[in-house]
């Protein structure tokens, strides 16, 4: 995985596993080494959208592509005046909450399954583990024929 907040490194998750940061050049050792180890999804999913600055909050806006065709839309807050999600988590809601009404997510599991609660915004491995989890739902999600995006 790739995040552009972080350009010259690149990060394997390993599901139910640890992660992994490096540097970009990662990926040219993962292709020489793809008889041992391969990919487990198939599909290319990403996330592209506009990057917002409002007051401590960093707020993403993105459209969430499989295979260049539009699934969805990824949201992304960040407080910046606070790296342990729990303290700062009804604050954060009641922001969501202006913008995302009754669709504000509750905690994610990231923040609830670590014994610190910590979140260090320098390695990004809690906010990838976060769309690696948004993109396997995006990959499980059936487009009915005839309608839109679900």
């Amino acid at each position: 995985m790739h995040n552009s907040e972080a350009p010259l490194s690149c990060m394997a998750l390993f599901e139910g596993g640890p992660g992994l940061s490096a540097d970009a050049n990662f990926d040219v050792l993962m292709i020489k080494l793809k008889s041992h180890f391969q990919n487990a999804k198939g599909h290319k999913v990403e996330s592209r959208g506009t990057r917002y600055r409002y007051c401590d909050f960093l707020v993403k806006i993105g459209t969430v592509a499989m295979s260049s065709s539009a699934r969805g839309i990824s949201v992304e807050v960040e407080y910046c005046a606070c790296v342990i999600p729990g303290d700062c988590w009804n604050l954060m809601k009641e922001f969501m909450q202006s913008f995302l009404g009754s669709n504000t997510p509750e905690l994610p599991t990231v923040f609830t399954n670590k014994a610190e609660g910590l979140y260090v915004p320098v390695d990004c491995m809690d906010t990838m583990s976060q769309y690696l989890e948004l993109f396997s739902k995006v990959r499980k999600q059936q487009v009915l024929p005839g309608s839109g995006v679900r």
